[in-house]
């Protein structure tokens, strides 16, 4: 038997393979293709204070190796996530972490606070690649000030798990962690999407309805890998990877970084049955090494 077990803060995870927030709906949409209580967990898609109807179409679009997305956050809202999705799934036999978002502090806070009601749910990730409304715009994940102050608001309203997703689309994201650790972050995800564009040479426009959109998929990897790797030495808190990930091997480059757990994104639209897949090849690696405990290969480069 080989230990898969990983914690994250307070959070105790069965194995470290989680799934990305905005790639694996509520969960219950790939309840038909794998067991979901044999993932050490998943994150719900993007969650905010009220109904977002998202951008206008098309906002998908595949790239060589990867896939472009403008999404816009569509969902519900909180109350329609507590009222009629949480019944459903809270009994999923793994750890459900909520992404929540929002276009202020006060957004990110009062989703928070809903969500502190509910018994079930250990842990929130905190999406800072958000606009500021209030600062024209501006991501609060580009600045140490903006991700700060998200963190040290979030850490007053939320007593459970607290994970910070950070963006690549910084000088140093190293720094930015260093100051999501300082105000109480219990963890980092790294990393969002990377910005991106596409243009459809034939109609002579851009591919996107919003012109821009996050790159994801095998693409961004390497990068991912590197930022990873530079947050973990950075930071005493731990770093889940993501960016990219298709496969046990790719996975486990994430963990030698440094990452104590991944997160499957772009994958789980090619393969519903992904992330079972890759918890087999992580055990299967482990037991060909003679690895007995996967904590045994965290962060060894």
């Amino acid at each position: 038997m080989v230990r898969l077990n990983v914690n994250i803060g307070s959070l105790r995870l069965k194995n470290p393979v989680l799934t990305a927030s905005g790639t694996f709906g509520y969960g219950e949409e790939f309840a038909d293709f794998i067991d979901l209580s044999r993932l050490g967990g998943f994150v719900v898609k993007g969650t905010t204070l009220h109904s977002r109807e998202g951008n206008d179409y098309p906002r998908m679009v595949e790239t060589p190796s990867g896939m472009l997305n403008a999404v816009g956050l569509q969902n519900k809202g909180v109350n329609y996530f507590i009222e009629n999705i949480y019944p459903r799934i809270r009994r999923c036999g793994s750890e459900i972490i909520v992404n929540v978002s929002g276009a202020s502090v006060d957004d990110y806070v009062a989703v928070a606070e809903r969500l502190s009601d509910l018994e079930d749910i250990h842990a929130i990730e905190v999406n800072i690649s958000c606009p500021n409304v209030k600062q024209g715009g501006m991501a609060f994940g580009t600045t140490c000030a903006g991700a700060a102050s998200v963190t040290a608001a979030l850490r007053r309203a939320w007593d459970r798990t607290l994970i910070v997703k950070l963006s690549p689309n910084v000088t140093d994201i190293a720094e930015i962690a260093r100051a999501v650790e300082s105000e109480g972050a219990e963890a980092v995800s790294l990393i969002n999407t990377l910005m991106g564009m596409a243009v459809d040479v034939e109609r002579r426009r851009p591919c996107l309805s919003t012109v821009t959109g996050g790159l994801s998929g095998p693409a961004v990897r390497p990068v991912a890998v590197r930022m990873v790797w530079q947050t973990a030495k950075a930071v005493k808190i731990p770093v889940i990877g993501l960016g990219g990930i298709a496969s046990g091997r790719d996975a486990l480059e994430f963990l030698m970084a440094g990452a104590t757990a991944v997160q499957v994104g772009t994958a789980n639209f090619l393969d519903p049955a992904i992330t079972v897949k890759i918890i087999d090849e992580i055990e299967e690696y482990c037991v060909r090494h003679k690895i007995s405990d996967i904590r045994e290969i965290i962060g060894i480069i």
